[in-house]
C-alpha cells in the first residue's frame, strides 16, 4: 500500500524527520489559504499522486507570490498527470501540497528498502539527488552505496558513518545530523511494517541541516492488519479498481499489457508461468494469485476480472494442488461460465491434490473452448498457439464470402451474349445495301 507525499511527511514530524512546513489542499481556495498561513515568501504546488516523477511531468512547481501560488493550483489541480511510473492516461490531481521554500546546498538520495536477497533492510544513498535513481542506477552505479542493516542489531553508529563517509560528508556537524537522520528513518520503518521510504531529493541546506524535500512510502499489504494508523491512509481513488476488487475476495491482481490472462495459485508459480508464455512468444495480460484458500466463487470472481481486460485472447489456468484443492478450481471455471461469458480458450493445467476429481469434473462438463495442459510449458505453448489460431481463422471465413460474389457476377456476363444479336442486324443492313445498287 501506497500513500501520498503530504502524509509521509506526517509521519516524518512524528519520528522528528526534519521536513519543510506544508498543508495538504483540495481547491484552489485552500490551497491560497495554506500559502498565506505558510507566510512564504517562496512556496512550492506539488501535485499529489501515488507516482514518482511529478516534477518533470509539470506537477511541481515554484511560487514566487500568492497570485502565483494561485494560478498554478488552478493549473495542476484537476490535470491528468503524466510520469514515467504512470499509465500513457496519467493519473488525475486531486489534491495538492502547498510547502515553504528550502535553502538547497546540495542535493542528495536517501532511502530504506527491503533486500528480498539478503532479508533485511537496506539503506541506499547517493550523491546524485534529485535525478531518476534507476537512471542513476543504468549509468553511474558506482554512485550509489548500499548498506544492509540486520534487524537482529538494528541501526548502529557503523551504519550512519558508512553513510556519511559514502557520501563524501567531513564535517563532523554535517555528519551528525546525517546519522541522526538515518537512524531516526530507519526506526520509522521497522515500526511501521514500510517496505520503502524514498527520500529524493534529500538536501543539506547552508547551516547543515538536511530536510527531506520529497517523501515516498509504501507498506507490507500483510501487515496493515497491526497497522490500523497506516490503513486509514489508503487513498483508493489512486488504485485500480480491478485491484481494489480482487483483494475483497482475496485475490491478488495487477493488471499488465498482454493478450493471455493468467490465473494461477501462489506468486513464484505467477511468475514462473508469466516467464514460461513469454519464453514461448505470447504476453501475459496480468499477474492473478488465487492463494491457498480459494473457493469456487473467488475462482469465478478471477475470470470476471480477466476478461474485463477486453485485450484478453485467451486465458492460462495453471494449478498446483498442495493447499488448495484442484478439484475447487474445476469447479470454480464451470461456475465461472455461468456467471460470464467466457468467449476465449481457456488452457488449463491442474496437478497435484483431487487433480483426476478435477479432471472428470471439467470433462462432464463439456466446455468446448477448454484446452487440457500436461504440464506449464505445454499449457503456455498451448496458450500461444490458442492466440495466434485464432486470428487466420477469421480471415478465410472472410475471403469465401467474397469470392461468392464474382459467382454472381457470372450471370450478368451473360447479358452480353444476347447484345450480340444486335451485329446480326447490321449485316442484315448490309444486304439492303446491296440492293439499292
Amino acid at each position: 500500500m501506497n500513500i501520498h507525499e503530504y502524509q509521509a511527511k506526517k509521519l516524518f514530524a512524528k519520528y522528528d524527520v526534519p521536513t519543510p512546513k506544508g498543508l495538504m489542499a483540495t481547491t484552489v481556495k485552500k490551497a491560497v489559504e495554506n500559502a498565506k498561513k505558510l507566510g512564504g515568501p517562496v512556496w512550492v504546488v506539488k501535485a499529489q499522486i501515488h507516482a514518482g516523477g511529478r516534477g518533470l511531468g509539470g506537477g511541481v512547481k515554484l511560487a514566487k507570490s500568492i497570485d502565483e501560488v494561485e494560478a498554478l493550483s488552478n493549473e495542476i489541480l484537476g490535470m491528468q498527470l503524466v510520469t514515467h511510473q504512470t499509465t500513457k492516461e496519467g493519473k488525475k490531481v486531486r489534491k495538492l501540497y502547498i510547502e515553504d521554500g528550502a535553502d538547497i546546498k546540495d542535493e542528495l538520495y536517501l532511502s530504506v528498502v527491503l533486500d528480498r536477497k539478503l532479508e533485511m533492510p537496506l539503506i541506499m544513498a547517493s550523491t546524485q539527488g534529485g535525478m531518476d535513481i534507476e537512471t542513476v542506477a543504468e549509468k553511474t552505479p558506482e554512485k550509489i552505496i548500499t548498506i544492509p542493516v540486520d534487524p537482529s542489531i538494528g541501526f548502529q553508529g557503523f551504519h550512519g558513518r558508512e553513510l556519511a563517509f559514502g557520501l563524501g560528508i567531513s564535517d563532523k556537524v554535517e555528519q551528525k545530523n546525517i546519522i541522526s537522520f538515518a537512524s531516526k528513518l530507519y526506526k520509522l520503518y521497522m515500526e511501521n511494517d514500510a517496505e520503502m521510504i524514498e527520500i529524493n531529493p534529500l538536501v543539506k541546506t547552508s547551516s547543515g541541516e538536511f530536510l527531506a524535500l520529497d517523501g515516498k512510502m509504501g507498506f507490507d499489504n500483510s501487515a496493515l492488519y497491526r497497522q490500523p494508523q497506516i490503513e486509514a491512509m489508503r487513498d483508493l481513488s489512486e488504485e485500480d479498481k480491478d485491484e481494489i476488487e480482487a483483494s475483497k475476495y482475496g485475490l491478488s491482481y495487477v493488471a499488465l499489457d498482454g493478450e493471455i490472462g493468467c490465473m494461477v495459485n501462489g506468486a513464484g508459480l505467477a511468475m514462473g508461468t508469466m516467464d514460461t508464455i513469454n519464453h514461448m512468444g505470447g504476453t501475459p495480460a496480468n499477474f492473478l494469485d488465487v492463494g491457498g484458500s480459494a473457493s469456487a466463487e473467488t475462482v469465478a470472481k478471477g475470470f470476471e476480472i480477466i476478461l474485463k481486460n477486453k485485450k484478453v485472447k485467451a486465458i492460462f489456468v495453471n494449478i498446483f494442488g498442495g493447499i488448495v484443492r484442484c478439484d475447487r478450481i474445476a469447479n470454480g471455471i464451470i461456475e465461472a461460465t455461468k456467471i460470464t461469458k467466457v468467449n476465449v480458450p481457456v488452457i488449463v493445467r491442474l496437478d497435484g491434490t483431487n487433480a483426476k476429481e478435477a479432471s472428470e469434473i471439467l470433462s462432464q462438463a463439456k466446455i468446448s473452448n477448454l484446452i487440457v495442459a500436461d504440464d506449464l510449458g505445454d499449457g503456455a505453448k498451448k496458450a500461444v498457439k490458442a492466440l495466434t489460431a485464432k486470428k487466420p481463422r477469421k480471415k478465410p471465413a472472410a475471403k469465401k464470402t467474397t469470392t461468392k460474389k464474382p459467382v454472381a457476377k457470372k450471370t450478368t456476363t451473360k447479358k452480353p451474349v444476347a447484345k450480340k444479336t444486335t451485329p446480326k442486324k447490321t449485316t442484315v443492313k448490309k444486304t439492303t445495301t446491296k440492293k439499292d445498287k
